[in-house]
């Protein structure tokens, strides 16, 4: 891999954590995981999947910045996250990969949030 590509997938990475400081505390929490995940999961991954995985993620890290910034103008409160999948982009996905998205849909729609969030004043040591 070269020093370039390891340079974009980074600043990728930065990028849309630094996003996610801008959503909900339990989006942040589900979002900054599944981020984690996937980057780690395709470390190893071809040059041709690398680079659609890159894309697919610029495009979110986009889609993300332009809802954060509307949802910042929007007066009513009621914040909005998130876009439809066209059927079109679904039949793309593997069995794999409906899978995951399932699986994210459920943890992003329970009423009892996985995660507890709680500011720290405290360093961590």
């Amino acid at each position: 891999m070269s020093g370039l590509h390891v340079s974009r997938v980074r600043t990728l990475y930065r990028r849309i954590l630094q996003l996610h400081q801008l959503l909900p505390p339990d989006l942040k929490a589900l979002g900054d995981q599944y981020v984690k995940d996937e980057f780690r999961r395709h470390k190893t991954v071809g040059s041709e999947e690398a680079q659609r995985f890159l894309q697919e993620w610029e495009v979110y890290a986009a889609t993300l910045s332009q809802q954060v910034n509307e949802n910042r103008q929007n007066s009513t409160g009621k914040v909005c996250f998130g876009t439809s999948l066209s059927e079109e982009k679904l039949n793309d996905f593997r069995d794999e990969q409906i899978g995951q998205l399932q699986e994210l849909m459920q943890e992003a729609t329970k009423p009892n949030k996985q995660f507890s969030i709680a500011e720290s004043t405290k360093p961590k040591l």
